[in-house]
């Protein structure tokens, strides 16, 4: 079966490995790649790394993009415009509740557009 996928980009690589664990504590298939911290492993973004979570986490049902702050939005709205990949969404919901209920609704096997409608029903 394939999934939605989705990336946790924060400025931290900790925290969004630490998402990413909590998340499988509980939902195991769903494609989760994490995009945190500089290309030098600092606080920051890196579009770079964003945009190979991005591949990573496709696996031909779409990729949802969940961030924690400033520019993180911003070098994923970057990383969306260099990718050839048309099923992206950047969502606007908490980084780690929001990802745990995209998680959810992906295990299902719901497809882009319910995963999103589903996060904005509870977050939106």
């Amino acid at each position: 079966m394939s999934y939605v996928g989705i990336v946790l980009i924060s400025h931290s690589n900790k925290v969004a490995e630490g998402i990413k664990d909590i998340i499988r504590q509980v939902i195991k298939e769903v494609p989760i790649e994490i995009a945190g911290g500089t290309d030098e492993n600092d606080i920051g973004t890196s579009i770079e790394k964003i945009q190979l979570a991005i591949d990573r986490a496709n696996s031909g049902n779409g990729v949802l993009l969940f961030y924690d702050i400033g520019s993180a939005k911003m070098n994923a709205e970057v990383a969306l415009e260099m990718t050839e990949i048309d099923d992206i969404k950047i969502i606007e919901a908490p980084l780690l509740e929001g990802a745990y209920v995209a998680a959810v609704e992906s295990g299902m096997g719901k497809d882009l557009n319910d995963v999103y409608y589903a996060i904005m029903k509870e977050f939106g």
